[in-house]
């Protein structure tokens, strides 16, 4: 479903901060797939996601999606396959409206742009059952505005609007960072379902090793814009975290 083929990224070629972000990355996701990144800082792991979204252009190299070449198509126009969520909680909402007025604006993401998209009690219905399965008692509280929420109760609403439309990519660029322990399984319990339930591509940035070893059917470390190695899933299920933390060193 996504391929990149033969891909880099330098920053500032030719002058004295010349930075080689991805080096020649090839690499191919399949429809379904569970892959989880990690790396050390400078690794090249947001960077990736960055050319997968459409943020960044390749210096060289392909990026295909379900086998047509979108290197050069705009990240706006990515938006009819990819959504994303992103670590901070205020990105991809806003604050000054209420909830359910910021799952109107995600239901234009894709769709035509009508004043009358998420005007209905049909959808209206559709928020409310679906913030309802987060189990935080929001679905009660669709008039309060979002920046009075937590930064929990924001990314796993943020999560929920990204897929309120047709997606068949998430890109999630460490998502729980800013967020407790139990907002965090909240948000990553969300994304797994989203995977198993509607078939989403899911494509996760961490941190945390606990993370990386639960969550995702695929594992790959990024070290100095390389695949240093890249995991499947009978062979991820076996490693410890002991395993895993002796990648860092």
């Amino acid at each position: 479903m996504i391929t990149l083929e033969n891909i880099s990224k330098v920053f500032h070629k030719g002058k004295e901060n010349e930075l080689v972000a991805l080096a020649d990355v090839s690499l191919q996701i399949a429809k379904g797939e569970f892959v989880t990144l990690v790396g050390a800082n400078g690794s090249g792991k947001t960077t990736l996601l960055n050319i997968i979204g459409g943020v960044e252009k390749p210096s060289s190299g392909l990026v295909r999606i379900n086998g047509e070449d979108i290197t050069r198509i705009p990240e706006h126009k990515r938006s009819k396959w990819i959504a994303r969520v992103f670590q901070n909680p205020n990105n991809g909402t806003a604050p000054d409206l209420t909830i359910l007025d910021n799952f109107r604006l995600a239901a234009l993401r894709t769709r035509h742009k009508s004043l009358r998209v998420g005007a209905d009690k049909a959808f209206k219905k559709e928020a409310i059952n679906r913030i309802a399965d987060l189990g935080m008692g929001l679905e009660n509280k669709l008039n309060q505005s979002m920046g009075n929420l937590s930064g929990g109760q924001r990314q796993a609403l943020t999560l929920l609007m990204s897929v309120m439309d047709k997606t068949d990519i998430l890109l999630l660029d460490e998502p729980t960072a800013a967020l407790d322990p139990k907002s965090a399984r909240v948000v990553l319990g969300l994304a797994d379902k989203f995977n198993k339930q509607l078939g989403i591509t899911v494509i996760l940035i961490t941190h945390s090793l606990k993370d990386a070893q639960q969550y995702g059917s695929r594992l790959i470390q990024l070290q100095e814009g390389k695949i240093a190695r890249d995991i499947n899933t009978e062979s991820k299920w076996q490693l410890s975290l002991a395993d895993i933390s002796e990648w860092f060193g």
